[in-house]
């Protein structure tokens, strides 16, 4: 698998939403600027989506994108449960 996107509301952006990135479903989610070697430059344009650059090449690229209401749901870990 390439690796996974989705539109999340970023820190100290008002609650606009902004690229997220994660190479593997068993990881968390963090913002495309985290990733430098995926990230691209943004377009330069007042009130663009942050990581719009960075999506299209990814996409471009076989990485998936989930839906924000998938990403946010909360998972819950039994931390008694047995590990095979």
């Amino acid at each position: 698998m390439a690796g996974q996107m989705c539109w999340l509301p970023g820190v100290g952006t008002g609650g606009n939403k902004i690229l997220h990135l994660r190479k593997a479903s068993h990881e968390n989610w963090r913002p495309y600027t985290a990733f430098p070697q995926f990230s691209v430059p943004d377009y330069r344009e007042p009130g663009g989506s942050k990581g719009w650059a960075t999506y299209q090449k990814l996409l471009g690229a076989g990485w998936m994108l989930v839906p924000t209401a998938e990403a946010q749901q909360v998972r819950f870990v039994n931390p008694d449960a047995e590990v095979a």
